[in-house]
C-alpha cells in the first residue's frame, strides 16, 4: 500500500487492515445524508483505506463521541487524561491521540527535533541550530515523507549498515522505520534499534495499519522503539481522523505541545473532544473483543468467495493473510486474459460501476485482491455472486 502508492491509493492499493462493526452481522443504516447529497454508499472490498472512509465505528464508539459532544472541556486536560488512561491500558510509558497516523508522524518528528524544548517547537519549521536530519531506509520510503519535511527536516536515505553508520551525526534527530517494510530492508529492526541506542538517536515506527493482533499496540514500544504510531480509524475502528502516538514519556509530553490547540506546526492537526473520546472507547473495546471469533467469521466470509469462483475454468483463487500489516484474510483471484474474459481492471471497474458499487483492489498480475473485513452483514455473498457473474460470463 506504500511504495509508489499511499494509504489513500484506491484501486491499485493492496487491501488495508481494518475491522468493522459488521462482524456483529448488523445491517447497514439507511443512507440518509448520502442520499440527500447524491452519493452512493459502496461495499468495501478493499479494507480500511482513507479513500473509502476508513472503517465503520461500533456503537460504543459513536456513543462516546455523542456523549463528548454535549459538554465543554479543557482540551489540554482531556488530551493528557486520555493519554494517561490509554498508556495504562496498553502498558506503555506514555500515549497521546493525534489527528490520524500521518499527524503522528509530524508530531513525532517535531518532538525529536525540538529535543524536549518547548521554545524550539514554536520555531518550527525553522530548524537552524537544531538537529533536523531524519534517516530512513530507501526501502521504507512510503509517500509520507512530507509529514516529516514540513517540520523543517532533511531526510537522508540509506540501504546498508555501513551507510547508516556514516549517515548518523550530531544533526540526526530521528530514525524512521516503516513497520510493514521490514522484509524489504537490508537493516532489520533489531539492528536498526541497536544502532540507534548506541548512537543515542530516537527511533520512530510507523505501524499505522498493523493491528491485529492487539499485542502489537505495546510490543513495538517494548522492542525498543521510542515512538510508535497507529491509525485510530483502521483496525481499532475509532474515528477516521484519529491516531495514536505511543512511547517515551518525555517525547510524548513535548509532542502534546506540538499539536492543536497549541499554536505552531501542529495547529492545523485538530483533534476534537469527540474524536478523543471516540478513540478511547475504540481502544477499550478492542482490548476486550473476541478476536478469535472475529477471525473465524472473516475466514468463513473469504471461503464463501473462494467457493463461488472454484469451478470457473482458468480462475485461480487463494486466501492470503499478510504477516505484518493487514493481517486479515484477503481473497486473491487470478485468471488469464483472452477468450472474452475481461481484465482485472475491467472487472474492478464493472464492480465499482454496478449497483451497489463494490470497491476491490488490483492484485499481482491479472488478478484482484478482495478484503472481507469491512463488509457488513451478507455483503460478502453479494460480492461472491457479482464476481462469479462477471468472470463466468466468458467461460
Amino acid at each position: 500500500m506504500r511504495k509508489g502508492s499511499t494509504r489513500r491509493n484506491f484501486m491499485q492499493a493492496t487491501a488495508a487492515l481494518g475491522g468493522a462493526a459488521s462482524l456483529s452481522g448488523s445491517p447497514k443504516a439507511p443512507a440518509g445524508i448520502y442520499a440527500r447529497l447524491g452519493v452512493r454508499p459502496v461495499i468495501n472490498g478493499i479494507g480500511t483505506v482513507t479513500m473509502l472512509g476508513g472503517s465503520i465505528m461500533p456503537p460504543e464508539v459513536v456513543k462516546a463521541m455523542e456523549e463528548a459532544s454535549r459538554h465543554f472541556v479543557r482540551l489540554t486536560d482531556l488530551q493528557e487524561k486520555a493519554g494517561d488512561h490509554l498508556a495504562r491500558l496498553l502498558d506503555v510509558p506514555a500515549a497521546m491521540i493525534t489527528a490520524g497516523a500521518a499527524s503522528a508522524i509530524t508530531v513525532a518528528a517535531a518532538a525529536c527535533v525540538a529535543g524536549g524544548n518547548s521554545a524550539n517547537l514554536q520555531r518550527l519549521p525553522d530548524t537552524s541550530g537544531l538537529k533536523n536530519v531524519i534517516i530512513q531506509q530507501k526501502s521504507h520510503v512510503c509517500g509520507y515523507e512530507a509529514q516529516m519535511l514540513l517540520v523543517g527536516t532533511k531526510i537522508v536515505t540509506v540501504e546498508t549498515r555501513r551507510q547508516l553508520d556514516a549517515a548518523i551525526n550530531d544533526r540526526t534527530a530521528m530514525m524512521f522505520f516503516l513497520n510493514k517494510a521490514e522484509p524489504d530492508g537490508r537493516i532489520k529492526r533489531e539492528e536498526w534499534l541497536a544502532v540507534a541506542r548506541q548512537r543515542g538517536v530516537p527511533t520512530f515506527n510507523d505501524a499505522a495499519a498493523d493491528v491485529p493482533p492487539a499485542s502489537r499496540l505495546s510490543e513495538y514500544v517494548k522492542q525498543g522503539f521510542d515512538l510508535v504510531a497507529f491509525s485510530g480509524g483502521k483496525g481499532l475502528l475509532g474515528p477516521q481522523c484519529s491516531g495514536l502516538l505511543l512511547g517515551r514519556k518525555d517525547l510524548i509530553d513535548i509532542g502534546r505541545q506540538a499539536i492543536s490547540p497549541h499554536g505552531g506546526i501542529g495547529r492545523g492537526m485538530k483533534v476534537g473532544k469527540e474524536e478523543i473520546a471516540g478513540l478511547v472507547a475504540a481502544v477499550e473495546r478492542y482490548l476486550r473483543v473476541d478476536h478469535d471469533a472475529e477471525r473465524k467469521e472473516l475466514d468463513a466470509r473469504a471461503d464463501v468467495i473462494v467457493k463461488a469462483l472454484a469451478d470457473l475454468p482458468g480462475v485461480e483463487t487463494r486466501i492470503d493473510v499478510p504477516e505484518i500489516a493487514n493481517r486479515v484474510p484477503h481473497v486473491l483471484a487470478r485468471w488469464s486474459e483472452g477468450g472474452g474474459r475481461p481484465s482485472a481492471r475491467e472487472v474492478a471497474d464493472r464492480l465499482l460501476d454496478g449497483d451497489p458499487p463494490i470497491a476491490v483492489s488490483l492484485g499481482e498480475g491479472n488478478g484482484l485482491r478482495v478484503s472481507v473485513w469491512m463488509m457488513q452483514a451478507n455483503e460478502h455473498r453479494l460480492v461472491a455472486r457479482r464476481l462469479r457473474e462477471t468472470l463466468g460470463a466468458a467461460s
